[in-house]
């Protein structure tokens, strides 16, 4: 996907968060993150935003602090609205050099807009079920895309690599575009995800197959149709953070 494309989804994937917000109301509890209301859900967006302005106005991180969003709701719908026009137009040069917390990941602009806008889709999902259940299907390229940001840049890049005494394989195939992502194993290390061609995954331990929608729920940890097989132990790992 290209850069234009990433802030185009930006936007979108925002105004679906913001409408199906305000239909929810603010103290709607938010099913698919336990024990937030919908205000916490705009909050939470609004101040990663604003922490990408500063990562983007300060690439040595040193005052990459994000703001507080106000905790009137009119309030902090409208200072959401200004942190999303401000880093749309922080991110309008891919090459900028720019701060990011994931090692894995290159430290531009382009990898905050990748970032963001799969930010912002995830959490319409969790917005859609607190106002009634998802409606929202992804572009399948776009899913696919996701699953690959979440497998190959984030999941890299965690401090936190605690998991089962287990090692192996898992293949993650997307039935509707082809794409498929072999993670390899290991205790006390974070996974090592490559795509790989049809036929070259050799026999895995574990399959999580799908639609690119299905998979990009799966991984993420929303509500999702996809189907697993093997050891369940190996893709506790692969869970996003």
């Amino acid at each position: 996907m290209d850069h234009a494309t990433y802030l185009e989804s930006i936007q979108h994937h925002s105004d679906g968060l913001r409408t199906a917000a305000v239909a929810a109301g603010p103290d709607a509890p938010v099913p698919t993150c336990p024990d937030w209301t919908v205000s916490r859900l705009v909050g939470h967006l609004a101040r990663v935003q604003s922490w990408v302005c500063a990562a983007v106005a300060d690439p040595t991180g040193l005052n990459a602090d994000p703001g507080r969003p106000p905790k009137d709701w009119d309030e902090r719908l409208a200072w959401w609205d200004e942190q999303r026009a401000a880093m749309c137009a922080a991110l309008a040069e891919p090459a900028a050099p720019a701060w990011l917390p994931f090692g894995s990941y290159p430290k531009t602009v382009g990898s905050w807009a990748r970032r963001q806008a799969h930010e912002a889709a995830i959490h319409r999902i969790d917005a859609e079920h607190a106002r009634n259940g998802n409606t929202v299907l992804f572009e399948p390229g776009f899913a696919a895309d996701g699953v690959d940001e979440l497998l190959c840049r984030l999941l890299p890049s965690r401090a936190d690599v605690s998991g089962p005494a287990v090692s192996g394989t898992v293949l993650v195939h997307a039935t509707d575009t082809g794409h498929r992502w072999l993670a390899s194993i290991r205790p006390g290390a974070a996974p090592e995800t490559r795509p790989v061609e049809n036929g070259t995954a050799g026999t895995p331990d574990a399959t999580v197959i799908g639609t690119a929608d299905a998979l990009y729920r799966a991984v993420w940890g929303r509500p999702s149709h996809a189907t697993s097989t093997g050891d369940p132990r190996l893709l506790e790992p692969l869970a996003a953070p």
